[in-house]
């Protein structure tokens, strides 16, 4: 019988080479299905049989291993965020506090509370609030990762979806993304600097025995290089 995996969506580019990598290694196959982790943590506590959740974040499986329903939890990989703009608002001096600190851009983010990059990003906000006395939360507009959110058409990446269809000028997402999104001729991906940069922290929780296996491969050397060359961080 297969795994069945809950798995946060920002994992899904990294997800099938990893899966095919601990399939080689073990014979066992893995079912996944992808959603924002907070939701997915949602279904778990509502009762969603998973063998296994990998979260965007480490609250999420905690939460999980305090409630019982979880065995173990270990931090995986990690992740940052990036600025995603429509190349026709980039000009030569543009960088990506002055993309953000423009009022008259459109500032598009995942939904805080059901999706972990949207909890970053406004963190994000808090400290370039701090720093510079730039308020970007009453702009920001939660148009991905939420219950009551449009879906990302299959295939499609949020940030460029949502530039590209004309509602948004700036997407604030994860930076393993960047690859990907680099390739689209009509986005400028701006790297946010270290210092005031987010590290996500991802999780993965072991709800039953049976998945103990891939539990254990996500913490490999052999799962860290994939990851890393997926764009994620050590």
């Amino acid at each position: 019988m297969d795994l069945q995996v809950l798995a946060a969506g920002s994992l899904r580019l990294a997800w099938q080479p990893l899966m095919a990598q601990f399939c080689r290694e073990t014979g066992i196959h893995v079912d996944t299905r992808f959603a924002p982790a907070g939701m997915l943590r949602k279904r778990i506590e509502a009762g969603e049989y998973c063998s296994l959740f990998a979260s965007a974040n480490m609250a999420h499986p905690q939460a999980l291993l305090e409630q019982g329903i979880a065995s173990a939890v270990q931090r995986f990989a990690g992740n940052t965020l990036c600025v995603t703009a429509a190349v026709q608002v980039v000009e030569e001096q543009s960088d990506w506090l002055s993309l953000l600190a423009n009022p008259a851009l459109r500032i598009a983010t995942s939904t805080p509370g059901s999706d972990p990059s949207g909890d970053y990003t406004w963190q994000l906000f808090d400290g370039l609030q701090s720093r510079f006395g730039v308020e970007l939360h009453h702009r920001a507009m939660p148009l991905v990762g939420g219950p009551d959110s449009k879906p990302v058409p299959q295939g499609e990446l949020a940030a460029a979806w949502l530039i590209g269809s004309g509602q948004a000028d700036l997407f604030i997402g994860y930076r393993s993304y960047a690859g990907a999104l680099k390739q689209h001729k009509a986005l400028r991906v701006f790297e946010i600097p270290q210092p005031y940069n987010i590290e996500a922290n991802y999780g993965v929780a072991l709800c039953y025995e049976r998945a103990r296996p891939l539990w254990a491969f996500l913490g490999s050397d052999s799962a860290r290089g994939i990851l890393l060359q997926s764009g994620f961080s050590a």
